[in-house]
């Protein structure tokens, strides 16, 4: 396991700064040790108050890690001042550290200022020149190239500017420009891209810390810088993407969204074979409709429809019997990971989805079992949707979702030109769509 130490203020909300570098460093494999070079009071609100660690305390705590355990790789995140900056430049010289990944912390989410003005330039003197990377986001590289960035060429040329300074490689973030996430790294050579669409979510407190900390961990465990970042960008928009709505400013981003999708794949598969032997106990082979039936089961924090299990070849009728060909797999479904990805959108707890044959008869029971029924009109869907092979689904159920505060039980529609109807089950779980199942069966036979 690489050792990987985080050199950064506390932030007691939890949700950046040595909290947030801790997880992050956890949950991708290292060894996190931390330094504290402050104290905050901090919620999402913002940041209350500031306590600066005395710089003599600091140098303790940097002896007493580096000379015993050591580091693999280190992280700085928030210094304040030029006494920190100091006695920190000069340890990590003294250690010999090479792997230095720098994250010019200056000002907070909420505006708050982290490095205080007259140590601007202790930092760029200091600081910059022990960098491997320096992550600026586009305000804090202004301040240290001295000019304004509007346009990738001015993101670029400020990446020249800062790799001047004595950086090894510069990665300007573009999470304050408009578009997609674009984030440059020079290597004083070259320019690469690392882009991602943009997640609309004020949900984004410590990204940065988050960021940074996870090239740290890639790069301490012996990546390239490339899949270093890479990896990371991948881990920053995962958490992000499903960011934690905790308090009532902005809220943290979700560090353990990426492993737990990795952790539950079994449990998933798991609960969709112990679904579909019960279904087998059961006379469903009449619900299955002429295109057959599917079954899915989404990963928690799901993405795309490999993250969503379903069964290869559908669940067929065979006379009385349903029979698959296959046990479920991941990305098996593109037509009911559509479903179970849009109402995770908008309620990601619920996971599950079946489809069964249509009938105004089924649609009573389901009434009468005191569902909540819900439907949309392939008529109305826009042209350009309807083009759009596999975009239907996902119209049809954002369109009652966009407007509802729970989930409906079902969702159907009564087909088009050449579009069998259907009906949708959906459920937070496997066990509770066969739940479903089971108790219209039972109110068909009464």
């Amino acid at each position: 396991m690489k050792r990987i130490l985080t050199i950064a203020g506390s932030d007691s909300g939890g949700g950046a700064g040595i909290q947030a570098d801790i997880k992050t460093i956890t949950v991708l494999g290292g060894y996190g040790m931390s330094v504290i070079t402050a104290l905050t009071a901090q919620n999402s609100m913002g940041v209350q108050a500031i306590h600066p660690v005395p710089p003599e305390f600091i140098v303790q705590q940097l002896d007493s890690v580096l000379s015993d355990i050591g580091a693999d790789a280190v992280k700085t995140g928030m210094l304040f001042d030029r006494s920190t900056i100091k006695v920190v430049a000069e340890k990590l010289r003294r250690y010999k550290i090479e792997k230095v990944v720098v994250d010019p912390v200056m000002v907070s989410k909420g505006g708050d200022t982290l490095l205080v003005a007259e140590a601007q330039d202790a930092l760029a003197r200091d600081i910059v020149p022990l960098a491997y990377l320096i992550t600026p986001n586009i305000p804090e590289a202004e301040v240290l190239c001295g000019r304004s960035i509007q346009t990738d060429k001015d993101a670029r040329d400020a990446a020249r500017i800062i790799h001047g300074m004595g950086a090894k490689n510069v990665l300007i973030k573009g999470g304050h420009r408009k578009g997609p996430a674009v984030d440059i790294l020079f290597d004083g050579e070259n320019f690469l891209e690392f882009q991602k669409e943009r997640i609309n979510t004020p949900n984004t407190h410590g990204t940065g810390c988050t960021y940074s900390a996870a090239i740290a961990t890639f790069v301490g465990q012996g990546y390239s810088l490339k899949d270093a970042v890479g990896m990371a960008k991948k881990f920053i928009h995962t958490a992000i993407r499903f960011a934690l709505p905790l308090g009532k400013g902005h809220g943290p981003t979700n560090h353990y969204a990426f492993f737990a999708r990795e952790y539950d794949r079994y449990h998933v598969l798991e609960s969709l074979k112990k679904g579909l032997e019960r279904l087998k106990g059961l006379p469903a082979a009449p619900l299955i409709p002429e295109v057959q039936m599917n079954f899915g089961y989404a990963l928690p924090y799901a993405e795309t429809a490999r993250d969503v299990a379903a069964f290869p070849g559908r669940i067929i009728r065979l006379y009385n019997e349903i029979a698959t060909m296959a046990g479920p797999a991941f990305g098996a479904s593109q037509h009911i990971a559509a479903i179970i990805l849009t109402v995770m959108r908008y309620h990601p707890e619920y996971r599950s989805a079946v489809n069964i044959r249509f009938s105004e008869e089924l649609i009573v029971q389901c009434k009468k079992l005191g569902w909540i029924v819900r439907s949309f009109d392939r008529t109305k869907e826009p042209k350009e949707i309807k083009d759009r092979e596999g975009s239907t689904l996902e119209w049809g159920t954002d369109s009652i979702l966009a407007g509802e505060k729970i989930v409906p039980d079902i969702i159907f529609d009564r087909g088009d030109m050449g579009k069998e109807p259907m009906i949708r089950i959906l459920g937070k779980k496997p066990e509770d769509v066969v739940d479903k199942i089971i108790a219209l069966i039972r109110m068909e036979k009464s």
